[in-house]
């Protein structure tokens, strides 16, 4: 479940504004948020955290996770491509 690619990618510009990622899987998008994340603490940062364990656990979908997901880079201010 945790490797299953999202229907769409989001590609975002975690480091610098011109090195683009591709984030297609809910443990890419844990990854990201848990070490490359730009803020501590945020609402929609730790929603996506959330998420993304319920849905490695099996309780809710990788959809679940990537709509998660793009709120917590929108909070952030990161960059991003949405394919």
């Amino acid at each position: 479940m945790t490797h299953r690619k999202w229907s769409k990618a989001v590609t975002i510009a975690l480091e610098n504004p011109d090195e683009w990622v591709v984030i297609d899987t809910t443990q890419a998008a844990s990854w990201a948020l848990i070490e490359d994340w730009p803020l501590e603490e945020a609402t929609a940062l730790d929603r996506a955290l959330s998420v993304c364990a319920d849905v490695i656990s099996g309780k809710r979908t990788p959809e679940d996770a990537r709509l998660a997901f793009i709120d917590a880079v929108k909070e952030a201010g990161i960059p991003m491509k949405e394919a």
